[in-house]
């Protein structure tokens, strides 16, 4: 079983940067690939950013490539996501997400979620 806490979310405003974690309870978080998605309010749970298990390869949507980092810390079983250039359509609750398998854009691909942490960018 995994665990995953998010942090880091808060109030912004347009053009901020934020930094959130996501900090996982296994030992073998190396083996695990993790992505980051959001749900604003009214809408579906969307991609943002993955990244492999060695950290070499990332992925990221559209709307946040140039403006978001994926990263991650093996050593420290944490997974980053450095927002840049803030908008307020990046809005949203921002949830971390592991699999042991899937490198993916797809929600259906990770296995393992976190709680959330709400991202707020006001105008």
């Amino acid at each position: 079983q995994v665990q995953l806490v998010e942090s880091g979310g808060g109030l912004v405003q347009a053009g901020g940067s934020l930094r959130l974690s996501c900090a996982a309870s296994v030992r073998t978080f190396s083996t695990y690939r993790m992505a980051w998605f959001r749900q604003a309010p009214g809408k579906e749970r969307e991609f943002v950013a993955a990244i492999s298990w060695s950290g070499s390869n990332t992925l990221y949507a559209d709307s946040v490539k140039g403006r978001f980092t994926i990263s991650r810390d093996n050593a420290k079983n944490t997974v980053y996501l450095q927002m840049n250039s803030l908008k307020p359509e990046d809005t949203a609750v921002y949830y971390c997400a592991a699999d042991l398998r899937y490198y993916s854009t797809s929600p259906r691909d990770y296995e393992y979620w976190g709680q959330g942490t709400q991202v707020t960018v006001s105008s």
